[in-house]
């Protein structure tokens, strides 16, 4: 996707279908309220914001995100609802929707590569499920994680994934690459051939890898892991949810290797 050249200011009024129709095609989809709150409140540049109902919304913010309800106000622009379905693939309850810019791809190239990190970097490796990998991303912003890097085909902006994470793309640097080209750092790999996690300090430079909900590690990204380890699951139980498995990874980083940081 390449760097979209939105409007300066935000549109509003009758312009604001027009614009978003021109921007489509090179801006990320923010689908819902809590998408489009999470963007502000992380920095997104936001060119076209509209809602069903402005003052519902403007609500809703004042309830849940009074911190960006003044933000939202100046980029709130109400719409019919027929113009409102006509502009995303599925209408959210929210019936709000927004486009904003991706960050620049060497912006966070730039953040993952930096060392030392405060925090890991979580690696799916050629991950198949679109929700899934928005739940990860969603959770890696949560735990402040460094970034999440995507293996293989999946587009880690695809708007299902940006979608399941609920705008917080915004919140850490998301990237596809290679295997040859993941961020430095050990490379802890997530296999149930590994050495129990309980007894692994996770430092906060750590690379996680986790595999694909089928195949688990590839071959080439289980050659270049430093560190084989597995979560702890009873007999006969024979895999956990992807986003399960990284929730109780990073919580074990923040107990041994690192902590939440504001």
């Amino acid at each position: 996707m390449s760097d979209p050249d939105p409007d300066p200011e935000p549109a509003t009024g009758p312009d604001a279908a027009r614009a978003w129709h021109r921007l489509a095609g090179t801006c990320v989809l923010l689908d819902g309220f809590h998408a489009l709150k999470h963007a502000v409140r992380f920095g997104a540049e936001v060119p076209v914001a509209v809602a069903v109902d402005r003052e519902a919304a403007l609500a809703l913010a004042e309830e849940l995100a009074p911190d960006v309800r003044d933000a939202l106000d100046a980029l709130l622009t109400e719409v019919p609802e027929s113009t409102y379905t006509s502009l995303v693939p599925r209408p959210h309850p929210t019936a709000v929707a927004a486009l904003a810019v991706r960050p620049p791809r060497a912006a966070n190239l730039e953040k993952l590569a930096h060392t030392p990190r405060t925090a890991p970097v979580v690696v799916l490796d050629n991950p198949r499920n679109l929700g899934n990998a928005g739940a990860v991303i969603r959770l890696a912003a949560g735990f402040g994680a460094t970034g999440v890097v995507t293996t293989g085909t999946l587009d880690p902006w695809h708007p299902t994934v940006v979608r399941g994470g609920a705008g917080l793309h915004f919140a850490t640097a998301v990237e596809r690459l290679g295997v040859a080209e993941l961020p430095p750092g050990p490379l802890f790999a997530l296999d149930p051939e590994g050495d129990d996690i309980r007894g692994t300090k996770l430092p906060d430079d750590a690379v996680l890898a986790f595999g694909s909900e089928r195949s688990g590690l590839s071959a080439e990204l289980r050659a270049r892991a430093d560190h084989l380890v597995s979560l702890p699951m009873r007999p006969q139980v024979s895999s956990y949810n992807l986003a399960t498995s990284v929730a109780m990874t990073l919580y074990h980083w923040s107990l041994t290797g690192g902590a939440l940081r504001a």
